[in-house]
């Protein structure tokens, strides 16, 4: 790409820049959450029909488009395909932000960043159709319902829709990092997400006579001590994994032994291998813990998200791009970790790719330095120029590439 393209396509993306904020909104105002996207669909189809994009529907809420470039392919190039991510759901929170774009949907707030990662996405997808003349092979563009609960990237992945793609490429706003600042980061940058449910079951008696009977509450907190045992004393140091238990109900009454327990909580791992040894751990301390008091146990596990570890080669290409666009005292290659999920992972799993983090954060702007899951959280929307940007000229770089 010339010189003078590049300039002109930046040129484009800024006078797009109102566009974009106007979409930003508008998903703010009106945020939907996770398998309940349907307004939210509705809308971004409306924008890909305005684009002259044919989509379809993946799962309830899920919306799928194309783009084919146009740039011939030379004889030892075959054309590239490169998979395009967004997510679209909302969180079950209500917002306490002031603003003019304030969400209109009580307990309902886009509290995360997903308002920007769709905006920026249909922002991209503007500019990519108005240009297929700059590269060959395809783009295909993903926005993908329910992140936030683990579920929409596999309806993706199993519906086939990153068969045979070469490179997979989402963003996430970071309300740590200052707006103009992007991380790409080689390896792990996502803990796996697993739920779990301990399910005791004890024997009922009148607490006077506590023999005549095996207490789940007694074992359920002996359960919960010893799940950070497992952490300290079964697991390397070196090794980082999370064991949270969130929720704990016992017991009928206060004078009845408790005849059933349940705890419900989270492991947080950064590999495969990490991930299947704790959870085995915790499977067994559980049981044989409930043997020891005179009950038993249960344990279920629902797998939310696997470990988000960035393809390297494919961080370097994104890393290459964010350099030539933003510079490279505005790119971070080495950023810690989150223990917190994200189901992109499901696509580097299937295709390899990159997730980068885009700055949202300005002191000088309410709310954009609010934790995500804050219901005061905001983004400085000129942080979009950049998620626009990132998007665009990766794709085109690397449908390109020799």
């Amino acid at each position: 790409m010339s010189e003078n393209t590049e300039k002109g396509l930046l040129e484009e993306i800024k006078k797009d820049h109102k566009y974009i904020v106007s979409l930003r909104r508008h998903f703010h105002m009106n945020p939907e959450i996770a398998k309940e996207e349907f307004q939210t669909a509705l809308k971004i189809e409306e924008e890909l029909d305005k684009i002259g994009l044919a989509h379809k529907r993946v799962g309830d809420t899920g919306v799928y488009a194309e783009i084919k470039g146009s740039k011939s392919d030379s004889a030892d190039s075959p054309s590239k395909t490169i998979v395009l991510r967004a997510d679209i759901d909302a969180l079950p929170i209500q917002e306490t932000h002031e603003c003019e774009y304030k969400s209109k949907i009580p307990g309902r707030m886009h509290a995360c960043g997903h308002d920007a990662h769709t905006a920026s996405l249909l922002g991209a997808a503007r500019i990519l159709n108005a240009h297929k003349d700059l590269f060959s092979g395809t783009i295909r563009l993903t926005f993908q319902a329910g992140e936030e609960i683990g579920y929409g990237a596999r309806i993706f992945v199993d519906g086939g829709y990153l068969d045979g793609a070469d490179r997979s490429f989402g963003m996430h706003a970071a309300s740590n990092l200052a707006t103009g600042k992007v991380a790409v980061v080689p390896g792990p940058n996502n803990a796996s997400v697993d739920w779990f449910k301990i399910t005791v079951k004890g024997a009922p008696a009148h607490v006077s006579t506590p023999q005549l009977g095996s207490d789940a509450a007694y074992i359920a907190s002996q359960i919960v001590i010893s799940t950070q045992a497992l952490i300290t004393r079964r697991t390397s140091p070196m090794d980082n994994v999370l064991i949270g238990i969130g929720k704990i109900t016992a017991g009928d009454a206060y004078n009845i032994v408790a005849q059933k327990a349940e705890l419900e909580g989270t492991i947080r791992a950064f590999t495969p291998e990490v991930r299947e040894r704790t959870k085995q751990l915790l499977s067994d301390m559980s049981k044989q813990t409930a043997r020891l008091f005179g009950g038993d146990a249960e344990v279920e596990y629902k797998d939310f998200a696997s470990p988000l570890i960035n393809d390297q080669t494919s961080t370097e290409e994104v890393q290459k791009t964010a350099i030539r666009l933003f510079g490279e005292e505005n790119v971070i290659k080495n950023r810690q970790a989150s223990l917190g999920g994200d189901d992109f992972a499901e696509y580097i799993i299937k295709v390899p790719g990159t997730y980068a983090y885009f700055g949202t954060g300005n002191p000088v702007k309410e709310g954009t330095i609010a934790a995500h899951h804050d219901s005061k959280f905001d983004i400085d929307e000129t942080a979009l120029l950049q998620s626009v940007s990132l998007y665009t000229f990766y794709a085109i770089d690397f449908l390109n590439q020799e």
